[in-house]
Formats: C-alpha cells, structure tokens, sequence
C-alpha cells in the first residue's frame, strides 16, 4: 500500500508541504481517512487541530472531505477545509471534489463536496457513504485515473 503523506516542513513558515494529488479531510472518527486509506494511493491529511502545521499543496489535487450535520448546508463544510481553502494557492490547484457523507441526512447528504465544487468551479467528481464500499473504492481509483488521464490532454 502506498503511504498516506508525501509531506515536508518548511521551517521559514511551519507549513507542511505536498505534492499529493489526493488531500482529504477526516475527523476523529477516521472514517474518511479509511476510505483513502483503501484507494491505495499517496495521499495528504488536512490538519486536525488549529495549533497544527497548515498543510500548502504544491500540484493540482483532489479533495476528499465529509458532511458535517447542518440544515441547508449551514456548518456542512469542516472549518479546517474552509481555513485550507482560504489559502489562494491551495483553491488554485483544487481540481475536483470527492464527497463523504450519511444517507441519513437525506438532502444533506455529501453537501460539503457540493458547496465546495460551486465555490471553487470544479466538479464534485464521487459521493460515498461513511467509509465507502469496495465498489467505491474501484469507482474511484478508475475515475481518479480517467480524471487526472484527461486533464493531462488538456
């Protein structure tokens, strides 16, 4: 299995840097960092706690984040996803979105991932629930490859 950061820290500033093309977001749960866990691939965790390094993508990336409870979206989005966003760099290399949520939230459902592809103009390119299936995680993996295949034509 691959590792899950490629990160370093730039001791100038105390940001940790990737070059991962797979950010994801995940709680104390975990339950988001299982699913990335399960696609094999190298990946880079938002910080969990504001005393925590920012972490500065360096390449084009996918986001991979939960839904927070909340009522038409309000409080939806993690407040580490909107400080990691709020960094103009990190919004200019977002490429797409892969939402994690409950079906029990019935319309809530993988909000996040939609407020964040309108805010940033990209697409909201998977949703799965809690730590997704085995079939998610071959959806994804084949739709991650056909995304980052396409977007290199480009």
């Amino acid at each position: 299995m691959a590792p899950l950061a490629t990160a370093s820290v730039r001791s100038d500033t105390d940001t940790v840097t990737t070059r991962s093309h797979l950010i994801y977001f995940s709680s104390t749960s975990e339950n988001t960092k299982r699913f990335v866990q399960k696609l094999g691939r190298d990946a880079a965790r938002i910080p969990l706690y504001a005393h925590d390094a920012p972490l500065q993508a360096l390449e084009p990336f996918v986001l991979v984040l939960p839904t927070y409870g909340g009522t038409n979206g309000e409080g939806s989005v993690p407040k580490q996803v909107i400080r990691f966003l709020n960094n103009p760099r990190n919004r200019e290399l977002i490429r797409g979105v892969i939402g994690a949520g409950n079906t029990n939230f019935a319309d809530n459902y993988c909000a996040a991932g939609d407020i964040i592809a309108a805010k940033c103009n990209v697409p909201h390119l998977y949703r799965f629930e809690l730590m997704g299936t085995p079939e998610d995680v071959d959806r994804v993996n084949q739709g991650l490859e056909k995304f980052w295949t396409l977007l290199s034509q480009k």
